[in-house]
């Protein structure tokens, strides 16, 4: 389902307001990536760069071309582990904030 503009622009607005909600947006996007579902993970990190630093932001970080990073992070980019956890570093120091992942056991 395609995003319309008018939600892309409340959700970068309240990115752009509320820190909680950044660093909640940013925690989705990785347990989506966790759990398979890429094409969601990438699209809320998608987001998540439009609404803070930027396409233009990352790439100068990463020394890459801000188009070929919104091609990984496009519905049909297929990012290399290498290039996704690269983007997830500089957007957690860009964030100020450490993800660390918790392995917990499902309920029988």
């Amino acid at each position: 389902m395609a995003l319309t503009r008018d939600f892309r622009e409340t959700v970068q607005a309240r990115v752009a307001r509320d820190a909680s909600y950044r660093r909640a947006l940013l925690e989705e996007a990785v347990n989506e990536l966790l759990a398979g579902e890429l094409q969601v993970g990438k699209s809320i990190l998608r987001d998540y760069v439009n609404a803070t630093i930027g396409f233009e932001g990352l790439a100068a970080e990463l020394g890459k071309s801000s188009k070929s990073l919104q091609r990984m992070l496009g519905s049909s980019g297929n990012p290399t582990a290498e290039n996704l956890l690269a983007i997830l570093k500089v957007l957690q120091e860009h964030e100020a904030v450490h993800i660390k992942v918790k392995v917990t056991r499902e309920a029988a």
